[in-house]
């Protein structure tokens, strides 16, 4: 795109750059008379709908030649490479019902199958054989492969049936023989064992019905002078209640995951992933999800059904009020436009092609309806922030808004009408998507892998990573309600994702009539007031006004300030500006400006664990706050600010660079404790810097085994941030699991559950009845609490 935008005369880029939402129809209109003649457009349009030149189509001969590839690994017992082979080979033959080999894709699945075999992957195997079995019901390689992974998961009724299968339908003597001398071991090992049949069916976790809950909770959208829209409760909430369920409008998967997660449900791909029948871009886990994502026409009418079960059963249990719920959750085949031979949805940016996804919705709609089919955003009723944009975004969106309609014209041919305004609708839809679209998080358990042991209770000597949770950003989505939700610093609400679906669920009591409201990103405790409002401007536009921008936070004041160079004061030393203006308010300095102002805490309102803190700086009365950059809040001592942010930075990045060193050596060590205690000479003692020093330290003495100084710093870690968080806040619970592995890894059993019940307790109330889904994430170590480890975990 680069390219085009040089392309543009000044003259005309700045008549984009300069004009609002209501001169959007002239200038889109300009931009596309210009581009009309230019040949440059015409030439990156070509290369983004030609088939021709497509980097996606099936190629039967590479398949062929990825297939041979594997064969030879395979025959080398490089099973892993050989997995990669096949799982390539299908991913170019073509497997739609024009041009599929059906004898040459069966026998990928069937050579994946026995790969997968040989590296213990018994039920990924079971689905492949049953993959080559629905293409060619009578190849008895196909029903051979399944009889043998089934002997090997001791269902060997099941693999006696199977092998039988194979024999009727094989041809060869010599294949004959082999089946018959298996299924005489298989009849042996028969006599005298109780089996247990294991399901093979094609199908995942991700459309679990949603329990039953204790409380009927409804809310309902507001309006206020300050916030605009807004959700608010019309009764009180308990904690943990479920607030809200909405399925996705659109959504995508971000770039960087689109070879590890599937494109539709965005779970980790398991090693039998599935491709689309048309083109090579996007891989599912399931045969379910591809029919969900590419509409197959040969898809199973059962799978339809039990989707929209779930979906039905999600209607049932959304407890929003009528004005604020889902969308229709229709199917809507979200790939089959981007696909057949084009691959632009591969090259242009995530937010457009889930504009783009946004519109063929609409489209198809449209078609269905029998009404004419105009091309025009759908109306979201979403804002867009056009006229606050930069002039480089303005210029950058109508470019992508041209492209955009062009694809999609490109798709549905003569079933298209322009209208005047369709491409001003549709930039404003690219800018709505950029606003209020919401990233889908997965949680990913990054822990010791096999160095990380319990052995009945004994440490086993060596090194370990502490184990965390994480969340990971894998893709982007619209939620027309959930959008409704505003934002603050300390929010009332956590959401999370089951598959593709919004979940909200209440973190403390709300009081009826209370806004209910939601974190986008940056949260007190975490992100210092000035970065807050920083960001919060930079990508919603709009100056944060919550509870905890409104009133001076204690956490705000220390966790980013330095410490009274007297000993025996706990006053923090502050980099920014407050200045007192009237008894009961001082105004903050962000960035030189006042933008902020902020009323003065009531002591008796903080929690026990900063009392002390809060009565130094504030005094009894609440109002006897003296802030000035570089002068103690409580007794008046100064220091040099910019001396000790020079010095606290270095000593900090001495620190940081642990994380960076793979095979770290015990020796490395002392030089970062000896940063951190200069860190602690500097910092205030409830500082972010601190925790996040004592974290790494913490990690650095699991690495090289030394289990005792890890707790020592993991345990230092929390104690910071249970000084900056409430007690029960999430980011405790992920630093408690790092404390869990660590106590594992010292055979302190009795320790780890105590400190597992404590992250337990607090992540059943930002995720309540699926609790257990979340713990499945932490694998061994959840295991080995609960004392469900035989061996090494």
């Amino acid at each position: 795109m680069e390219r085009l935008k040089s392309a543009v005369p000044a003259e005309l880029q700045r008549a984009v750059g300069e004009g609002s939402a209501a001169d959007l129809q002239a200038t889109t209109s300009r931009l596309l008379s210009f581009f009309d003649s230019l040949p440059l457009f015409h030439e990156v349009m070509r290369e983004l709908t030609d088939p021709e030149l497509a980097l996606c189509r099936k190629d039967k001969g590479r398949a062929v030649e990825l297939k041979g590839q594997g064969n030879a690994c395979f025959s080398r017992r490089e099973f892993a490479e050989a997995l990669r082979f096949y799982s390539q080979a299908l991913r170019h033959v073509p497997i739609n019902s024009d041009g599929m080999d059906m004898n040459l894709v069966s026998v990928i699945y069937v050579n994946r199958a026995s790969t997968m075999h040989k590296l213990g992957l018994f039920k990924e195997s079971l689905r492949d054989c049953d993959r080559a079995i629905t293409i060619s019901p009578n190849y008895s390689k196909a029903w051979y492969r399944k009889g043998m992974v089934k002997a090997s998961l001791k269902n060997y009724s099941s693999a006696v049936h199977d092998l039988n299968s194979a024999l009727r339908m094989e041809v060869t003597s010599l294949g004959k023989g082999n089946i018959e001398r298996e299924l005489n071991s298989i009849l042996q090992k028969h006599e005298n064992f109780d089996e247990v049949e294991t399901s093979n069916c094609d199908s995942k976790d991700a459309y679990l019905p949603l329990e039953g809950q204790p409380h009927k909770v409804i809310i309902e959208s507001v309006s206020t002078p300050d916030k605009g829209r807004g959700m608010a409760s019309t009764d009180d909430i308990p904690p943990a209640s479920l607030i809200h369920v909405e399925d996705p409008l659109a959504a995508i998967i971000m770039k960087c995951f689109r070879e590890t997660h599937c494109h539709f449900c965005f779970s980790e791909a398991p090693a039998d992933v599935v491709f689309c029948p048309s083109c090579t871009i996007p891989i599912y886990c399931s045969k379910r999800c591809q029919e969900q994502a590419v509409g197959d026409i040969s898809c199973n009418q059962d799978s339809h059904l039990e989707y929209n079960d779930h979906a039905k059963s999600l209607a049932k249990l959304s407890i929003t009020s009528t004005s604020c719920k889902s969308p229709s959750s229709k199917l809507f085949a979200e790939h089959r436009h981007e696909c057949g031979g084009t691959h632009w949805a591969a090259v242009l940016p995530a937010d457009i092609v889930l504009a783009g996804r946004i519109m063929a919705r609409d489209i198809e709609k449209r078609m269905l309806s029998g009404k004419s089919v105009a091309i025009s955003g759908p109306n979201l009723d979403l804002v867009h922030h056009y006229d606050q944009q930069s002039p480089a975004n303005k210029l950058e969106s109508q470019i992508y808004a041209i492209v955009l309609l062009l694809c999609l014209q490109n798709h549905y041919r003569s079933d298209l009408l322009w209208t005047e305004d369709s491409l001003s609708q549709l930039v404003l839809l690219i800018f709505q998507i950029k606003i209020n679209s919401v990233a889908i998080v997965r949680m990913e358990s990054i822990d010791g892998g096999p160095e990380l042991t319990v052995h009945r209770g004994v440490s086993s000597g060596e090194g370990a990573n502490m184990c965390s949770l994480e969340q990971v950003r894998v893709a982007q989505a619209i939620y027309v309600s959930g959008s409704l939700f505003n934002h603050s610093c300390q929010p009332n609400v956590h959401a999370y994702f089951l598959s593709r679906t919004l979940i909200v669920r209440s973190t403390e009591f709300i009081k009826s009539g209370s806004p209910v409201e939601i974190s986008y990103g940056p949260q007190a405790g975490e992100m210092h007031l000035p970065e807050r409002q920083k960001s919060l401007q930079e990508n919603y536009y709009f100056s944060c006004q919550c509870s905890s921008c409104s009133e001076l936070n204690l956490s705000d004041l220390v966790m980013n300030s330095f410490c009274c160079p007297q000993s025996n004061c706990l006053g923090a030393i502050s980099e920014a500006a407050y200045y007192r203006t009237s008894e009961n308010f001082v105004h903050v300095s962000l960035g030189g400006s006042y933008v902020c102002k902020l009323s003065l805490p009531d002591v008796s309102k903080v929690g026990k664990d900063m009392e002390k803190v809060a009565r130094t700086l504030f005094g009894n009365s609440g109002v006897s706050l003296n802030i000035d950059p570089g002068c103690c809040m409580n007794c008046r001592s100064q220091i040099d600010v910019p001396s000790a942010v020079a010095t606290s930075q270095k000593e900090a990045s001495k620190i940081d660079r642990l994380k960076e060193i793979t095979l770290l050596h015990k020796a490395l060590i002392p030089e970062a404790l000896q940063s951190l205690k200069q860190l602690k000479k500097l910092r205030h003692p409830y500082s972010k810097a601190l925790t996040q020093a004592e974290d790494t330290i913490a990690e650095a003495f699991a690495k090289v085994g030394d289990q005792e100084q890890a707790q020592k710093h993991c345990e230092a870690s929390i104690q910071i941030l249970e000084k900056l968080y409430q007690p029960k806040h999430i980011t405790i619970a992920h630093e408690l699991i790092k404390l869990v592995s660590i106590l594992l890894s010292m055979g302190d059993r009795a320790s780890a559950a105590a400190a597992f019940a404590r992250a337990e307790a607090i992540l059943s109330l930002y995720y309540g009845s699926h609790m257990e889904k979340i713990l499945a994430y932490l694998g061994a170590l959840n295991r080995a609490v609960r004392g469900e480890c035989t061996g090494a975990c």
